[in-house]
């Protein structure tokens, strides 16, 4: 993937004061630190058609730092499997109960 590398920004967005208007019960007070990072494939049709955005998730990370489950709340569905195989994958530090991640991947060319 010499030229055709994939540019990959990770924002860890959470519910704090004053950031976003609208806060869900479910986020977590602060962001869990992420210790195993799996950066996602850009899809080969994407690539084809040009093909660039933004994904959203939810991941429910268990207090042992594991992915428990993800759910897509915004972006292409050929990017969303894409980021969704890849945090599957991912590993939190540890914590005392199970939360609530909102994580942004962005996928350009």
């Amino acid at each position: 993937m010499a030229r055709r590398s994939i540019v990959f920004l990770l924002t860890l967005l959470m519910a704090t004061s004053g950031a976003a208007p609208a806060q869900t019960p479910d986020t977590s007070p602060t962001a869990r630190k992420v210790v195993l990072m799996v950066k996602p494939v850009y899809p080969d049709l994407a690539r084809r058609v040009n093909m660039f955005g933004a994904v959203k998730v939810w991941a429910t990370v268990a207090a042992d730092g594991s992915v428990k489950s993800i759910e897509p709340i915004g972006g292409h569905p050929v990017l969303i499997k894409a980021a969704q195989d890849a945090v599957e994958k991912w590993k939190y530090a540890p914590a005392p109960a199970e939360t609530r991640e909102l994580i942004e991947l962005h996928f350009t060319r």
